[in-house]
């Protein structure tokens, strides 16, 4: 498989991120856009890193942290939306801009 179609994969999953992110009014809807933005962006140095250095495993390292990063991420954004919910039953973004009360 060659880089173009890896970095075209990137950038509709970046697309479908910034989409979802933009148009959402869910908490957890807003989280899923960003976690699949910065999936293409992973996607994206993965790829051009194994196109620049193929026999270094640096990149694969970069990778699984990253992604690591993304898990832990992902878990306090919705525990920190669990708590919110459970405070005051809110869930959606406008709702939860108003932090005070």
């Amino acid at each position: 498989m060659n880089l173009e179609l890896f970095l075209l994969v990137a950038a509709a999953l970046f697309g479908v991120g910034l989409f979802g992110a933009l148009t959402q009014q869910s908490v957890v809807m807003l989280m899923m856009g960003l976690e699949l933005m910065l999936g293409g962006v992973i996607l994206a140095a993965a790829a051009v890193w194994h196109h620049l250095a193929p026999a270094s495993a640096d990149g694969q390292v970069l990778v699984v942290v990253a992604i690591t990063v993304m898990a832990v991420e992902m878990a306090i954004g919705f525990a920190v939306v669990t708590a919110l919910f459970r405070a005051r039953e809110v869930d959606m973004t406008d709702q939860a801009g108003d932090l005070s009360a």
